[in-house]
């Protein structure tokens, strides 16, 4: 029988002396490039995938690796792959080599099955065993980690400066019966970080899709949208609030009640401040520690209209005496 040679090495793209780290590292950043979860309509990246997979299911398990070594000696020639005359009633030893987990049975190449599984080769007691690996009917596909999935969660911006818990109702995919696909609703409680930002994610580890072959599920990531706010206005960490004033407040200065995220204070505003000049309320802003931000005051001038004679007079008297332009060019 031939078979076509499989270059392992080349598949990882790892030298023949790479040590377990290596190959490890190796498989890791290939299996997250072409996960068929993440390029669902990309048969080439699953094919990919199933033979880095078969590929690491050799190069790190030693035994595997020196046998693959072996009866690999022509690697360097490259095409076809022939075992040694007799090899078919070789034994290689009680108890096999577990853990050819990944797949279900026919996802490994021939080439695979020929040195470890294929041709009536016996491996110790009828194949592998248990969980591990073959069963008595071939391969147990390895559980897999579910995929992680995203949904957006709007809070007040009290809310995001407070943080705290917070029940949450979400549609998640699942099975029904008769393994017919269903969405149904959960109620989580999420613990919101204080002073959380738009934009950030909460992470809920184990709310997301459920794995294949009964794996574990993925993660639930929350992305947090704040709600706009009648009174304030959000830029990076700092909370700004515009505040109307009265002319005559703005030049004699007052004493005004004003709203926090955190309540109600009592601010003194400086005489003679125009608009837009802006005061701080240091700590009052979202983010936390070192980062937390504050609360800006914008002073913002409003004059009454003047719709009696009684009015007009009192502005022109005003005029008349202030000594007072506010333009400079």
């Amino acid at each position: 029988m031939s078979v076509k040679y499989k270059d392992y090495y080349k598949l990882l793209g790892v030298s023949r002396s790479a040590t377990k780290d290596e190959i490890a590292k190796a498989f890791k950043k290939l299996a997250r490039k072409h996960h068929p979860d993440l390029n669902p309509d990309n048969s080439e990246a699953e094919t990919k995938f199933k033979e880095i997979n078969e590929a690491y299911e050799v190069l790190k398990d030693e035994e595997k690796r020196k046998m693959y070594d072996q009866f690999g000696a022509d690697w360097e020639h490259g095409q076809n792959f022939r075992p040694p005359p007799g090899y078919e009633n070789m034994n290689f030893g009680g108890g096999g080599f577990g853990g050819a987990q990944g797949f279900g049975g026919g996802d490994f190449s021939d080439f695979f099955e020929t040195i470890f599984g294929g041709g009536g080769a016996s491996f110790g007691g009828g194949g592998f065993g248990g969980a591990q690996g073959f069963g008595g009917g071939g391969f147990q596909q390895r559980p897999r980690k579910g995929a992680d999935s995203e949904t957006t969660l709007q809070l007040t911006l009290e809310e995001a400066y407070k943080g705290g818990s917070k029940s949450v109702t979400v549609q998640e995919k699942t099975t029904g019966p008769g393994g017919h696909p269903m969405v149904q609703s959960k109620t989580l409680d999420v613990n919101i970080p204080a002073g959380i930002k738009d934009g950030q994610k909460i992470r809920l580890a184990g709310q997301g899709s459920p794995g294949p072959q009964d794996g574990p599920r993925g993660d639930l990531y929350m992305k947090i949208r704040i709600a706009p706010h009648k009174h304030f206005k959000v830029e990076e960490n700092n909370v700004i609030l515009d505040l109307p004033m009265a002319p005559w407040e703005a030049a004699l200065g007052a004493k005004i009640q004003l709203p926090t995220l955190d309540g109600m204070i009592e601010m003194n505003i400086p005489a003679g401040l125009g608009s837009g000049k802006k005061l701080r309320v240091k700590g009052r802003g979202l983010g936390a520690g070192a980062k937390k931000g504050d609360q800006f005051i914008r002073i913002m001038i409003q004059a009454p209209k003047a719709e009696s004679d009684e009015m007009k007079e009192l502005w022109a008297e005003i005029a008349e005496k202030a000594d007072f332009n506010p333009r400079s060019f």
